[in-house]
């Protein structure tokens, strides 16, 4: 189970509501509940919560179409108890461009903001402030100041929040790309450790949102470098060579004697003329091995049209493919004629072996 469900598709980008979502609609009814015993309020509370996170999803957007300006894919949004995240199949190139991308999330609440301002102000709508709470007072109102505070808060330099991207970029223009995301993933760890302290004093959300933002921001650092550490190596250096394939005719009962007798996950599928029609994945075999059994047709299950991968082509290429293609292992090509397999898994496993190797160089030598 996938633990979310699609609400639709807008400007071509698939919207999803992550489960733990309604944990948080759960809450902010029952709370409304004991603090006013009216069904009413818990309407009101629960519309409210539905309103504000439609402007997190427009915020998103703003990141999503900034990076389709620049040749940047969106795979789908999806909505948590803390936000959302648009999930890029990767980050501009440029710096100017991952600055404006990072930007133009929090110019949306900006701009919903500025909107509900001159509406309430034209209309002499607006109240004092401390007339407000988080569960009452002027709807409209209090929108405009949480879409205020969500431009405040996201705008802290701290992976993954767009800050810190907005920090990164910014540095980028100044220094390697590496070094630039080590620093601003520093100073996000930095905060990170002051929202920690700040938490362990009655705030637990904050604890939360401190373990969020130190993994983030460790993840972040830790993909880049890893890009770093694998630009210029070709596919033939990585790829997997010695591997076991199926024919068009093959069942899930073939299937079953490979993976037990060797280490290969994924299989690819040859048609009569030699041609990579498909990759069989491990995980999709074994879901169908489990509800139809192993009398199913390769062909009905394999993963089909993955893009493949030239053997003269870098490996960094082949990490945007997998990221853009959803696959797990792609088939590569020399000369039209199919040579081999490349996954995560191969390029992992060549970076520990080229790491081990250097360490072993570095040690003295025996007389």
């Amino acid at each position: 189970m996938r633990w979310q469900w699609k609400v639709g598709t807008f400007a071509g980008i698939d919207v999803f509501v992550h489960a733990t979502f309604l944990l948080l609609i759960g809450w902010v009814g029952y709370s409304h509940w004991l603090q006013y015993e009216s069904w009413a309020k818990v309407a009101e509370g629960i519309l409210f919560i539905l309103v504000l996170f439609l402007s997190v999803v427009l915020h998103e957007y703003g990141h999503a179409l900034t990076a389709r300006k620049y040749g940047v894919k969106t795979r789908d949004i999806t909505l948590y108890p803390i936000g959302g995240v648009a999930r890029l199949e990767r980050m501009p190139e440029r710096p100017i461009e991952e600055l404006w991308v990072a930007l133009m999330g929090p110019a949306v609440n900006v701009v919903i903001a500025a909107l509900l301002f001159v509406y309430l102000f034209a209309t002499n709508g607006l109240v004092p402030m401390s007339e407000l709470t988080i569960a009452s007072g002027s709807f409209l109102e209090r929108l405009m100041l949480v879409n205020i505070t969500l431009v405040l808060f996201n705008l802290l330099p701290a992976f993954p929040m767009d800050g810190g991207r907005v920090l990164r970029a910014l540095l980028a223009m100044r220094m390697e790309y590496v070094r630039a995301t080590q620093v601003a993933a520093n100073i996000g760890q930095g905060m990170a450790f002051l929202f920690g302290l700040v938490g362990l004093f009655g705030n637990p959300f904050l604890l939360f949102i401190a373990f969020f933002v130190w993994i983030g921001a460790s993840q972040e650092a830790s993909m880049v470098q890893m890009k770093n550490s694998i630009s210029g190596i070709p596919v033939t250096r990585a790829m997997l060579t010695d591997f076991k394939t199926l024919a068009q005719r093959d069942t899930l009962s073939q299937v079953v004697g490979l993976l037990l007798a060797g280490s290969q996950h994924d299989f690819p599928v040859l048609d009569a003329n030699g041609n990579v029609i498909g990759i069989l994945e491990r995980d999709t075999f074994i879901n169908v091995l489990s509800q139809r059994g192993q009398s199913v047709p390769v062909v009905e299950v394999m993963r089909r049209n993955v893009p493949s991968v030239d053997s003269h082509e870098m490996v960094e290429t082949v990490l945007t493919r997998l990221q853009e293609s959803g696959a797990k292992t792609l088939p590569v090509m020399h000369g039209g004629r199919f040579v081999g397999l490349i996954n995560s898994e191969n390029i992992t496993e060549f970076l520990m072996i080229r790491s081990a190797l250097k360490t072993a160089s570095r040690l003295p030598q025996p007389l």
